[in-house]
C-alpha cells in the first residue's frame, strides 16, 4: 500500500509541518507513507507528472488558501490519469465545507480538524484492507484526536536546510477574533514545557537560522511561555532567531526581565494590533488595551535588541478611511521594525463570514477571499489602501529610506499622509 501526503507551499523557503506531523503519527505503518512537496510557482502539469510517477494507491492533499486555486486545477486531471487512486484532503481550507469539497473534487473523503489521529486511522484501514469502513468525513476534533505531547518530534529525521523551521508548542487560542479560524476551536492544547525546551535545544545545537512558532498567541499562558523564553536566553547559540506571535498587553515585568537580556536578533515578536478603533475592536470580538500595547512596545523598543513586527488589518467592521488613517498613525508612531498593512480575508467557517451580510461585506470569490468593500469602505478606498500598502513595503519595511522618511515627516501632517502622497 502506497500513500502519498502532498503539500503545495507558497514558496520554497516555506515548509509544511502538517504533512510531516501526520506521517510521524502512523507508527508501524510509516513505511507506507511518502511525502511530496511542491510550490504554487510550479506548473500544474509538472505537479501532475511527479504525482503520477509515484503511482500512489492513496493521495492526500494539505489544503490552505494559498494553494486552493492550484488544487482546483490539478485534481480534475489527477482523476483522469490515476483513476484507481483514492483522493483525500485535509486542512483549514476544506474543514468547514467538507461536503461541498468532496463533491467538487470527487474525493474519497476529507479529514477535518486536527489530522494526526485521523490520518493514522486512515493509513491503518488502508494497510489492513478496511478502507471501505472509512466515512467520507473524518472528524479530527472528536475522534482519534492526539494531544500535542503524543505527536513525535519529526524534525530529528527531516532535512530542512535553508528553510524556515515551523514549530508548534500550543494549539488553539483563548481569544475569539471573528476573522480567525482559531477562534472556532474552543479548547487549547499545550506541549509540555520540558519537551519544548528539549526540542528547541535540538534546533540550537543544529544552529538553524530561524524557528518560527506557529502558536496563535504564544504568551497566553505564562507558566508555559516564560520558561521557554528563559531556556532560549540561557542556551542562546548566537545564531538562531525565534519568532513569536504574542499579545503585547499580556506581557509583564517577569517577561521584561527575560526579554531585555536577549541577544540582539535572538527573538522577534509579532503583535497583531489590527485596529485602534474601539468600536472595531469590540465588533471583531477582540480583547486589546491599545494604551498598554503602546507602552509595552515603547519599552521593548528602548532596549534595541528585539525586532518588532506590528500588524494592521484593513476592511474590518466600523472602520472607514478616516478611522483607518488614525489606526495607521497610532501604530506608525510606535516605529516598529516592520509595519504590515494586511487586508481582511473572509475565511470559510469564520464568524466574519457569518456576519458578512450584516456588514455589507463583499469579498473575492477565489482564495484568499480578500475584502472588496464593506459598509464603511468602498472598493475605491480598498484600491487606495492597496497603493499605500505597496509604498509602505518599499519605503518603510525595506529599511532603506529611514532618514528620508524622517525628513518627510516635517512636511506632512501625519505619517499616513506621507504614504498616501507617495502612492500618487
Amino acid at each position: 500500500m502506497h500513500i502519498l501526503l502532498i503539500a503545495i507551499n507558497a514558496k520554497y523557503i516555506h515548509s509544511n509541518p502538517a504533512v510531516f506531523s501526520l506521517k510521524s503519527c502512523t507508527g508501524t505503518y510509516e513505511s507506507h507513507v511518502d511525502i511530496l512537496e511542491f510550490t504554487i510557482n510550479q506548473q500544474p502539469s509538472y505537479i501532475l507528472q511527479e504525482i503520477y510517477k509515484r503511482q500512489p494507491d492513496v493521495a492526500a492533499f494539505s489544503c490552505y488558501i494559498w494553494n486552493r486555486n492550484i488544487l482546483d486545477a490539478i485534481l480534475p486531471d489527477l482523476h483522469k490519469i490515476l483513476p484507481d487512486t483514492d483522493l483525500w484532503a485535509g486542512g483549514p481550507e476544506v474543514s468547514y465545507n467538507a461536503e461541498e469539497i468532496i463533491e467538487r473534487w470527487q474525493l474519497r473523503g476529507v479529514m477535518t480538524g486536527p489530522g494526526e489521529g485521523s490520518f493514522a486511522h486512515l493509513v491503518s484501514c488502508y494497510v489492513n484492507g478496511n478502507a471501505d469502513s472509512l466515512p467520507a468525513i473524518l472528524d479530527g476534533k472528536n475522534t482519534n484526536r492526539l494531544l500535542l505531547d503524543e505527536i513525535p518530534f519529526w524534525y530529528a529525521k527531516q532535512e530542512e536546510k535553508n528553510r524556515i523551521i515551523y514549530y508548534e508548542s500550543s494549539r488553539g487560542c483563548p481569544f475569539s477574533c471573528s476573522y480567525c479560524l482559531s477562534s472556532i476551536e474552543k479548547t487549547m492544547d499545550f506541549r509540555s514545557v520540558e519537551r519544548v525546551c528539549r526540542e528547541l535545544s535540538f534546533f540550537l545545537d543544529q544552529k538553524v537560522p530561524q524557528v518560527k512558532f506557529v502558536d496563535r498567541t504564544f504568551n497566553c499562558k505564562k507558566d508555559h511561555a516564560l520558561p521557554i523564553l528563559r531556556h532560549i536566553l540561557k542556551h542562546d547559540n548566537g545564531i538562531t532567531n525565534f519568532h513569536f506571535e504574542i499579545a503585547a498587553d499580556l506581557l509583564d515585568e517577569d517577561y521584561f526581565t527575560v526579554l531585555k537580556q536577549m541577544r540582539p536578533g535572538a527573538v522577534q515578536l509579532e503583535i497583531g494590533v489590527q485596529s485602534t478603533c474601539r468600536e472595531t475592536i469590540a465588533a471583531i470580538d477582540r480583547q486589546m488595551d491599545f494604551a498598554k500595547v503602546a507602552d509595552v512596545v515603547r519599552q521593548i523598543s528602548s532596549w534595541n535588541n528585539i525586532h518588532l513586527h506590528l500588524d494592521l488589518i484593513a476592511g474590518l467592521p466600523f472602520e472607514d478611511l478616516k478611522t483607518f488613517r488614525t489606526s495607521f498613525n497610532d501604530v506608525y508612531a510606535l516605529r516598529p521594525e516592520q509595519l504590515q498593512l494586511g487586508f481582511l480575508k473572509v475565511l470559510k467557517g469564520s464568524a466574519m463570514e457569518q456576519r458578512a451580510r450584516q456588514y455589507d461585506l463583499v469579498s473575492a470569490s477565489l482564495p484568499p477571499y480578500e475584502v472588496l468593500s464593506t459598509k464603511w469602505l468602498s472598493y475605491k478606498d480598498i484600491c487606495r489602501l492597496k497603493q499605500v500598502e505597496e509604498v509602505l513595503e518599499i519605503y518603510y519595511n525595506s529599511g532603506q529610506f529611514t532618514h528620508t522618511l524622517d525628513f518627510l515627516c516635517g512636511y506632512f501632517d501625519t505619517p499616513f499622509s506621507i504614504y498616501e502622497s507617495l502612492a500618487g
